[in-house]
């Protein structure tokens, strides 16, 4: 390789995203960020710094270093990336949801209502995103992790829900979680939440009857998860008395929003082919907006590359490539997400994409 190709900007960031994957602890990292500045200034104002980071100054810095569209590089696929930095996810999350409860007494109440929103909002990286990476994964250690991860904000029955339910049925009518053209946040959020958990209860339960087990039973996952969310609720309440408690249903509420508003925009008025038979085509990298952004996605583990990821679900973060022909994403998730709460503005830049998208999928067929 040359001098130039070597510091050619698209090959220096496809040989610092390992670095990238390892901005994900910044998202935590705003938390005591923001209570120091607290306790400095005396200004409960901070306690919105993480929402400040992730939803204003990640978009913009997102959007001047550009996109990442490289190929996976082989010698990154490493113990250190693939394994070590989720892993390190559930200790940093569960340390950084007992201590932020622990600071709840010390504010007035708006205060605490935004630093509920900030944590809630960190959840839904730091646990459900990389639980989303660990329940994929063969291997069981991955798994639990991811499991635990989930519990920690409320929210496990995405662990059966997403593995069993959205990635038959994504980009069809059956998915809650696939949004329809013209559907605005606000009518598919509430369906997506609350569908998603029953479907989560009755895929499990449809398991257990087929290995011949009672429902009502340990066995069942649900059951022995939500086990663990009760403990989890214990702890709160030991830190924190009831105001804990709240806190921590609160922020799984909020950190499950913001996963079903990020799976609203990734899969916004696509739809795959019903066959003749009845069965719906493959899913393909064409059934998921794909984003390469080169610092959001380092931040997500790869997330926006969501293409590859339905295409090929059990592919790991660190091998996941992109697809220029599959539909686009003007930003990042961390602008996509905002916006989709403005259904005009949303519909007024998603709405010409997907005509032209459609448009090309036609002409070629």
């Amino acid at each position: 390789m040359t001098e130039r190709a070597l510091f050619h900007p698209a090959s220096l960031k496809a040989r610092l995203r390992p670095a990238s994957y390892w901005l994900v602890f910044t998202v935590p990292g705003t938390m005591p960020l923001a209570w120091y500045l607290v306790e400095t200034t005396g200004n409960f104002l901070w306690t919105m710094l993480p929402l400040v980071w992730l939803y204003a100054i990640l978009p913009m810095t997102d959007w001047l270093v550009g996109r990442d569209s490289g190929a996976p590089v082989a010698s990154q696929d490493v113990w250190l990336n693939r394994r070590l930095i989720p892993w390190l996810c559930l200790p940093i999350q569960l340390l950084l949801i007992g201590w932020a409860l622990t600071k709840l007494n010390y504010m007035p109440i708006w205060a605490q209502a935004l630093w509920i929103f900030s944590l809630g909002y960190i959840g839904g990286m730091l646990a459900i995103n990389v639980a989303h990476e660990l329940i994929h994964r063969r291997n069981r250690l991955d798994r639990v992790i991811g499991g635990l991860l989930l519990c920690s904000v409320n929210y496990v029955t995405f662990k059966i829900e997403h593995v069993r339910g959205h990635h038959v049925w994504v980009a069809t009518e059956r998915d809650p979680s696939t949004a329809r053209r013209g559907e605005s946040i606000y009518r598919f959020l509430p369906r997506a939440m609350i569908t998603n958990t029953i479907n989560g209860w009755k895929l499990e339960a449809v398991r257990m009857r087929r290995i011949g087990q009672p429902v009502i039973s340990l066995k069942n996952e649900m059951i022995g998860w939500h086990a663990v969310i009760l403990l989890m609720m214990i702890a709160a309440y030991a830190l924190a008395g009831w105001i804990g408690v709240l806190a921590f249903l609160v922020q799984g509420l909020i950190a499950a929003a913001s996963l079903e508003i990020i799976n609203y925009v990734e899969h916004y008025g696509l739809r795959r082919k019903q066959l003749d038979n009845g069965r719906y085509e493959r899913p393909t990298p064409m059934h998921s907006w794909n984003s390469d952004f080169w610092i959001s996605n380092g931040i997500l583990l790869q997330l926006q590359r969501h293409s590859d990821h339905h295409a090929n679900p059990s592919r790991p973060f660190t091998q996941l490539r992109s697809w220029p022909e599959a539909p686009q994403l003007p930003l990042g998730y961390s602008a996509m997400l905002p916006m989709a709460l403005i259904p005009p503005l949303w519909r007024r830049v998603m709405h010409p994409r997907l005509d032209r998208y459609q448009s090309s999928i036609q002409s070629a067929s």
